[in-house]
């Protein structure tokens, strides 16, 4: 029986109008540090996200989410923030930002295979 490891995750929010605080989920990152795992998934309903902001410019949201992956994932494109260690990216990520591209508040939980649990929480919190 494998135990359990602690690991902590955030959702990604798309939040057109900053002042107004309103947002839809898209996706959720995980950070593992024991499984040495830092991941996301999202996923982007651009219908929901026209009929939630009309103006919402979709192009740009999905470079930003790109741009996401990219810091995740440690890759050059992603800039010198990429190349941070695994827990300094997961920090970065989910520092609060007024933005169009916010996270909640880092909340933890135990998993015995964190790539399940973020599957897991994606379709709970954002499908």
């Amino acid at each position: 029986m494998s135990e359990k490891q602690l690991f902590e995750y955030a959702v990604i929010r798309v939040v057109p109008r900053v002042e107004r605080e309103e947002f839809l989920n898209t996706g959720v990152i995980l950070y593992c540090p024991r499984k040495k795992f830092l991941q996301l998934i999202y996923t982007l309903d651009t219908d929901r996200l026209k009929t939630f902001c009309p103006k919402l410019d979709i192009v740009e949201l999905q470079e930003h989410l790109k741009a996401f992956e990219a810091i995740t994932l440690g890759h050059k494109d992603g800039g010198p923030i990429a190349q941070l260690d695994i827990a300094s990216r997961f920090r970065w990520l989910t520092a609060t930002r007024s933005t169009i591209l916010q996270t909640s508040k880092v909340h933890p939980g135990f998993c015995d295979d964190p790539a399940a649990a973020l599957k897991r929480l994606h379709a709970q919190l954002v499908l």
